[in-house]
């Protein structure tokens, strides 16, 4: 018998829990996304975790996973074609520290996280000659720690070849904001401005929009929205082998094909779910980029903004799970600003569980009822 499935929101996690539930033919999948707003398309992400010195555990857990992940989702959606470099690259990692001598406790806390993490590759602190050699416009004279297994995605390419692929397995696409409504026995309404239908289970992989879907239902959910704004530079440089440049805050230098490069994002926590881009935000941006790593970052190279929305629980930790008290209704959020990194193997969990089957992390070290609880009153 064939199983109905809805998932409403198509960015990363969506678009990958797509993908692996139309892998099965006895599933008929229609995904809802009205795509404003989505996080995942303004983004671009540094695929490189093993050095943050976040102490949450279960965290990093996950975005440990997810870089790992990383090359096996990509194999099962190309089934085995080239990996496109304008997704997805290794290209090495260049972390900069706010003193030099940090550098050191970052290598043995790299090395020490290799043993478990093999993917993380040559760890070595950079001299600025040897950073030149790998970015020649580099004009300081810090030293770096280059992590040889680092990687660039671009968020928009990525979700693009998940859903074409999901598309090509059968996938329904309805490009519309959609409402979930419970119906008799275990079922559910999902309903868009075009389409009405019932499904025998839904994901909700909308991310800072989960508490609009939920709040109808009585529930209360512990998510806020972010708003991150990144500037897109085009400039001659040959970029297309370039490190990915993490400096001292939270501006990242990200370089990808053709001399295009991508700086930022911004965290916006009093920005709610504005999506305006601001010019004088993109111009900071650059400044920063010119201050802590080359002279050479002009405004006048700027060719665009993006502009999208990050959820964040009150701890900044992340779950999953089924909804209390609604069976066979799964979801995930709280991923933050690595999304990108943990959204593919949290896609893969989603549709581990709606097929019933053990997913790659514990759900119960993700607890979903610490986020979202159902208003009985």
């Amino acid at each position: 018998m064939t199983k109905n499935i809805a998932i409403i929101g198509g960015g990363v996690v969506g678009a990958t829990t797509a993908f692996y539930l139309t892998k099965n033919p006895d599933y008929k999948v229609t995904l809802f996304d009205e795509a404003t707003g989505q996080g995942t398309s303004a983004s671009a992400g540094i695929i490189s975790p093993w050095l943050s010195k976040r102490r949450n555990k279960e965290w990093y857990q996950m975005v440990k996973l997810g870089a790992a992940f990383y090359p096996e989702m990509l194999a099962d959606v190309l089934a085995g074609a080239a990996i496109p470099h304008e997704v997805y690259q290794k290209v090495g990692t260049l972390l900069f520290t706010k003193k030099d001598k940090q550098l050191e406790e970052l290598l043995e806390i790299g090395k020490k996280r290799r043993e478990e993490a093999p993917e993380i590759g040559d760890l070595k602190i950079l001299t600025p000659a040897e950073i030149k050699d790998l970015v020649p416009i580099y004009t300081k004279d810090k030293r770096a720690l280059f992590a040889a297994g680092g990687a660039r995605v671009d968020g928009k390419e990525l979700v693009a070849l998940l859903i074409q692929t999901a598309i090509n397995n059968g996938l329904q696409l309805i490009q519309e904001r959609a409402q979930l409504k419970p119906n008799k026995s275990d079922k559910y309404h999902v309903q868009s401005p075009s389409l009405t239908e019932t499904f025998d289970a839904v994901v909700l992989a909308n991310a800072a929009w989960l508490p609009e879907t939920l709040a109808p239902l009585g529930y209360e959910v512990d998510i806020r929205p972010q708003k991150g704004q990144l500037v897109e530079l085009q400039t001659d440089w040959e970029t297309d082998t370039w490190p990915v440049i993490m400096p001292t805050g939270e501006k990242d230098i990200i370089p990808f094909l053709d001399g295009k490069i991508l700086i930022g994002a911004t965290h916006e926590d009093e920005a709610g779910y504005d999506l305006e881009l601001e010019e004088n935000v993109l111009e900071e941006m650059v400044e920063n980029a010119q201050e802590q790593f080359s002279t050479a970052i002009q405004r006048q190279d700027i060719q665009k903004g993006r502009v999208g929305t990050r959820a964040y629980t009150s701890d900044y930790a992340p779950f999953f799970g089924e909804v209390p008290q609604l069976k066979n209704v799964f979801t995930a959020s709280g991923l933050g600003s690595t999304g990108l990194t943990s959204g593919p193997i949290v896609g893969k969990i989603l549709s581990d569980l709606v097929c019933g089957n053990q997913p790659a992390l514990d759900p119960k070290k993700y607890p979903i009822e610490n986020y979202i609880q159902k208003n009985n009153a």
